[in-house]
């Protein structure tokens, strides 16, 4: 299902990958205490503008700073808005 929206200019909107509920030695981690994720998969990604070309593509998987982005939920996902310059690597 096709997310319906388009950002604009610069803009990026990103589906961060679930944080860990677990460590590598097997003790869970409580909601309270989950890291924020800083990667995720983008999902769209506006025009640019004619300084800015856009280098990222739908599809790409990134990271990003910890607190960049705006949050948004969309149909019952949780999404982040941010401009291409707070993509920190395409890996």
């Amino acid at each position: 299902m096709a997310l319906n929206i388009k950002p604009l200019s610069d803009r990026v909107l990103i589906e961060p990958v679930a944080a860990e509920t677990q460590t590598a030695s097997g003790i869970f981690i409580p909601d309270t205490a989950k890291e924020k994720p800083q990667k995720g998969t983008v999902v769209a990604v506006g025009k640019g503008t004619k300084e800015h070309e856009m280098t990222v593509k739908v599809g790409d998987t990134v990271l990003y700073g910890k607190y960049a982005g705006t949050e948004l939920k969309l149909e019952g996902k949780d999404y982040l808005i941010m401009r291409e310059d707070d993509i920190l690597a395409i890996i």
